[in-house]
């Protein structure tokens, strides 16, 4: 080989030289990386707490009859002023309450002769409380029932129970998913402590979904409020 020939050479050798060593770090990485992507445990975090619900529907539904339409409006008219009159003396205030419009039926309108009832028409109301006052709905409920002695007639649907509801959701969902992601790394610290690893960062996490249910049939007015998330932890 000449002297020519060595000077683009030497380049090349340096350039494959340089190219081994670059090539053999990168891969070193790559085989850390796979190897610190492969030790990871994934574990769900369940988190839950009892509330009390801060706001109740209670609908008072009840049923008129009468000849003509006037005379049921002003039966319904009556009725909704006794509900109201025995509300406020048990201490709801008027802005709590609301009065839907009544479903109005025509006894006749496929009846004939002997088979029609004496009263034509047939109103189903509804008026309903809305009230964050919880305790007083919970005792007055019961009560609710003289006012069958007062001449209304109440009656009872599945569409129309009451209902408790928790709204303050958003106040306590932070320390929630605190706790839920805290389970969850006792759950991987004792994975790793089995698998003789140390749990490392949070590789990837997500939120499961919120959900608040009665705490049981008899005590609709306690709340469970849950979550559950999931995460992945890297091992040490």
């Amino acid at each position: 080989m000449n002297k020519n020939d060595l000077g683009p050479a030497l380049v090349l050798g340096i350039a494959v030289a340089t190219g081994l060593v670059w090539g053999g770090s990168y891969l070193k990485d790559a085989v850390q990386l796979w190897k610190q992507a492969d030790r990871v445990v994934s574990v769900k975090g369940l988190a839950e707490l009892e509330v009390a619900a801060d706001l109740v529907l209670w609908p008072i539904s009840f049923s008129v009859s009468a000849g003509s339409l006037a005379d049921l409006y002003q039966v319904i008219d009556g009725d909704r002023n006794k509900i109201r009159a025995f509300l406020a003396q048990a201490g709801f205030k008027d802005e709590e309450l609301s009065f839907a419009a009544p479903v109005v039926q025509d006894l006749w309108a496929n009846q004939y002769g002997e088979q029609r009832p004496p009263l034509r028409y047939r109103a189903d109301a509804v008026l309903l409380v809305r009230s964050r006052q919880v305790e007083l709905v919970k005792k007055t409920q019961p009560e609710s029932a003289q006012l069958v002695s007062q001449g209304v007639l109440l009656t009872q649907s599945y569409e129309h129970k009451i209902q408790y509801i928790f709204t303050r959701l958003n106040e306590i969902k932070p320390q929630m998913i605190a706790d839920a992601t805290a389970n969850a790394r006792q759950a991987a610290a004792q994975f790793a402590k089995d698998a003789d690893a140390e749990v490392g960062a949070i590789r990837s996490a997500q939120q499961g979904y919120f959900s608040v249910s009665d705490l049981d049939s008899y005590t609709p007015e306690i709340k469970r409020a849950r979550v559950v998330t999931s995460v992945d932890y890297l091992l040490d």
